[in-house]
């Protein structure tokens, strides 16, 4: 069964990140995992260019109503109209999700992807605390190759229990 594994993260991070990203989305194709994002740049348009070069299949989708402003590497582009309400749709649509640095609008697909029980990797992210403690709600992966794996393994996992589809929703 092909797992959708959905990525968030910056639209200007650093260089690192860029190429964590890419190689992320390379081992993920070779998995024979579609990668679903924001379609725009940045973190996005690096994981689609790594799946792209494996000859992955890339699904973007786009905040605005226009497809032509995805990036390059996109296989398929769907423009949403909804702004940062696609956050729910890239989440919903993602078997597990991993998160590469990321701002506020990374946050959100974190924080929706936690609540609706799609499982999170974190690679250079965000961290979490309560009243101050760290809490320890997701994985963090020291690298790409770490991210993909454990990423592939949630999917894996979710997808086997059929109480816990992609579209099912938990909490």
């Amino acid at each position: 069964m092909t797992r959708y594994i959905g990525v968030a993260g910056a639209s200007r991070p650093e260089a690192g990140l860029l190429a964590q990203a890419e190689r992320l989305g390379r081992l993920l194709a070779e998995a024979g995992a579609v990668v679903v994002c924001g379609g725009g740049f940045g973190v996005m348009e690096a994981v689609c260019r790594g799946a792209r070069s494996a000859d992955g299949t890339t699904v973007g989708l786009l905040p605005g109503s226009d497809r032509r402003e995805g990036n390059p590497h996109l296989s398929v582009a769907l423009p949403t109209g909804l702004g940062q309400g696609r956050n729910l749709l890239l989440v919903r649509a993602s078997d597990a999700m991993v998160a590469v640095g990321g701002g506020f609008g990374t946050l959100s697909e974190l924080a929706l992807a936690l609540r609706t029980g799609v499982p999170v990797i974190g690679l250079a992210t965000w961290s979490l605390s309560l009243e101050g403690r760290p809490v320890d709600a997701f994985p963090v992966a020291e690298d790409a190759d770490t991210a993909a794996r454990l990423a592939l393994e949630a999917a894996r996992s979710r997808v086997a229990d059929p109480g816990r589809t992609s579209l099912g929703g938990h909490g």
